[in-house]
């Protein structure tokens, strides 16, 4: 699946994925390929991104490596939505 996080200063990620976790407002939940069509709000929590990320050069410091391997994002809130296999997440 593609994904894409969007802050406001500027696209921090955009590629392929195999799966992405997200601090919904009812609690955590991870899309993978195929997931239904949704929307939610985001609370302050990490973004976990699994798949063999290539970051921007520019970005790297934002994001952390988990021991597992996953890509980490911290955010204080935003909204993800999920549509035919691209996940966007507006990230502050």
């Amino acid at each position: 699946m593609y994904l894409e996080i969007v802050s406001p200063e500027a696209t921090l990620f955009a590629g392929e994925v195999t799966a992405v976790t997200v601090p919904g407002i009812d609690g955590e939940f991870q899309m993978l390929n195929n997931h239904a069509p949704i929307v939610s709000l985001l609370q302050e929590g990490k973004v976990r991104i699994k798949g063999n990320i290539v970051l921007e050069e520019a970005y790297e410091s934002k994001f952390s490596k988990a021991s597992n391997g996953d890509t980490i994002l911290a955010i204080s809130s935003g909204t993800v939505e999920m549509k035919n296999n691209k996940a966007i997440v507006l990230a502050d």
